[in-house]
């Protein structure tokens, strides 16, 4: 490349505005300079350049997957092809760019910028090989690319097809170079810049909600969902990875066979190796009849491994067996091995890669499942979806008792949701919506064809939620206000009204709170910028106004005295 063409192709990326626009930007030039070295070549007019993708996958999960198809006309293409597994974790491993000769599983790889050769077979992964040749790919290229600390958190493709070249050298060894300078190049706009807005796109049953935050995850998960390798969904407790598994079976080839599910945290680890292969009659004590394990209740359909963390190092040893020979034996069975004829979906809430590190997960069984990891993000980086799921809970929920029953949500009630923090997540939320549910019903006294749910009926069941997380200090207020509220309605109830004015002494408990905890008035004072008071000499008379609020607002609820007489009147 010469000046001007590097020139050129930065300031393209500089006027890139999201990720999807400079990865075109990043492939269209690399697909061009192969174009020229082909053109160029002893290949020319017996070879193709067929596509270029780029990949990025930080650490825990695909983020974005873009394609650019040389091989497809009238408009851009959709993402319908995979990845190669292999190439990824070649170019992981050897931190460098790599050129594969695909049928006969060579590889090419440049560091200090000379060209080692690798033998035959060294590019293992029979279903990479099997993906790639099915679309004519021949020759594969791939490159890391690089964060400004040298991470590597994503990877470029260009795929070729040339059969005259096998065993030959082909393109790539003189233009690795220029392509390498493209990658850095653009890497660190890829890394920074967002991602273009994508289509929510229709909604089901199993997927009732989608805002933007997960459209473009979802989109990538319906390509996933239709490949046969295994997809590891990560994400944190609740956030909904089981619904996901669920969806993607149901979209998958083999939609209409069993979908079965291995929760591995209620299974004891001496029985994991059953529950997933079964055993036979007297295979061990208690084992009073042949029992199918979930392989075989699986049979042409999905199994989900849920929190593959917490399988044992032995059952880790069995799962890479099966998951390599696409056999498996019961326990105690001495005839031949069965077909495992089931697809697989592994979930985990944990960073899989530190398990490894810390010698508790099997770093061969990492790479054999990690083939389409995605990461669900937790619900409050979802913000956007929490009111719609909140209707759909609740309208769920009411439906049990009320078949063709719909439930409102107060606009008050769901600024209230958006606002708290939801460490639980979408479990968190729904136990929630059930509490506020269960008080609607106190307050209208019976389930009709509409039921709403207030402000108060949510302040009311989230201040339950003490010890469940981190919660913000709005959240907290609420909690103290909610106490208030259900106070009044108490008095309500009773023919009294709680006057509103009393709420002031909520001052005075701040007060008296913080002179007990510094032990000091006059630090008390000056925590919340009253020094001058305090330089006056007049915040012992303002303290006691305060603390006479308190005092009745006690007698108004039947306390006797209040909680800050001992403080008296002296100076401290």
């Amino acid at each position: 490349m010469n000046q001007r063409q590097i020139l050129g192709f930065v300031d393209r990326l500089r006027k890139a505005r999201t990720f999807e626009d400079a990865a075109h930007t990043l492939l269209r030039a690399m697909l061009d300079a192969a174009l020229a070295a082909l053109a160029e070549s002893g290949f020319a007019g017996r070879g193709k350049i067929l596509r270029g993708m780029a990949h990025w996958r930080p650490g825990d999960g695909y983020r974005r997957l873009v394609l650019l198809d040389d091989t497809q006309r009238g408009g851009e293409p959709t993402i319908n092809y995979l990845p190669s597994v292999s190439a990824w974790r070649w170019v992981v491993t050897r931190a460098c760019p790599i050129a594969i000769d695909v049928p006969l599983g060579r590889v090419w790889s440049w560091q200090n910028e000379s060209a080692n050769v690798f033998q035959e077979g060294g590019f293992s992964g029979q279903d990479s090989v099997l993906r790639l040749t099915s679309r004519d790919t021949s020759h594969l290229y791939a490159i890391p690319l690089r964060t400004l600390h040298g991470a590597i958190e994503g990877m470029a493709t260009v795929e070729a097809g040339c059969p005259r070249a096998l065993g030959d050298d082909f393109i790539f060894p003189a233009i690795h170079e220029p392509l390498e300078l493209l990658a850095d190049l653009a890497a660190p706009y890829l890394a920074t810049l967002p991602p273009r807005p994508a289509a929510t796109g229709a909604t089901d049953d199993l997927l009732p909600v989608m805002g933007q935050s997960m459209a473009g995850l979802i989109d990538m998960l319906r390509v996933f969902a239709q490949q046969e390798e295994t997809l590891l969904i990560g994400g944190p407790t609740g956030a909904g990875k089981s619904r996901l598994a669920r969806w993607c079976h149901a979209r998958s080839v083999r939609r209409g066979a069993p979908f079965e599910v291995l929760d591995l945290i209620a299974v004891p680890e001496e029985l994991q190796m059953a529950e997933l292969f079964g055993w036979k009659k007297g295979a061990f004590t208690g084992a009073v009849r042949d029992t199918p394990g979930c392989i075989t209740r699986a049979f042409k359909g999905t199994l989900f491994i849920d929190e593959i963390d917490k399988l044992s190092l032995k059952a880790q040893a069995g799962l890479l067996q099966l998951l390599e020979s696409r056999t498996y034996r019961p326990i105690g069975d001495g005839a031949r091995e069965q077909l495992a004829n089931v697809r697989f979906i592994v979930g985990s809430n944990v960073d899989l890669y530190d398990q490894v590190k810390a010698g508790r997960f099997r770093e061969d069984l990492y790479y054999r499942i990690n083939v389409l990891p995605v990461q669900i993000p937790p619900l409050d980086e979802r913000r956007d979806e929490i009111a719609e799921w909140a209707r759909f809970m609740a309208t769920r929920r009411h439906r049990e008792s009320v078949p063709g029953g719909e439930a409102r949500i107060a606009a008050g009630a769901e600024r209230l949701l958006g606002e708290h923090s939801w460490p639980g997540n979408l479990r968190q939320l729904d136990n929630v919506v059930r509490r506020a549910y269960a008080l609607a019903l106190m307050t209208q006294g019976e389930a009709g064809l509409e039921i709403l749910l207030e402000e108060k009926h949510f302040a009311r069941a989230l201040s339950y939620e003490r010890g469940s997380g981190r919660r913000s200090t709005l959240d907290d207020l609420r909690v103290a206000a909610g106490a208030i509220v259900e106070e009044a309605e108490r008095q309500q109830g009773k023919g009294l009204v709680l006057d509103l004015e009393l709420s002031d002494a909520f001052r005075g408990i701040v007060l008296g709170t913080a002179v007990e905890r510094l032990g000091s008035k006059d630090a008390a004072f000056r925590l919340f910028g009253k020094g001058a008071q305090v330089q006056a000499r007049n915040h012992h008379k303002m303290l006691r106004r305060e603390l006479e609020k308190v005092e009745a607002l006690c007698k108004a609820l039947g306390e006797d005295g209040g909680p800050f007489r001992e403080l008296g009147d002296d100076e401290a």
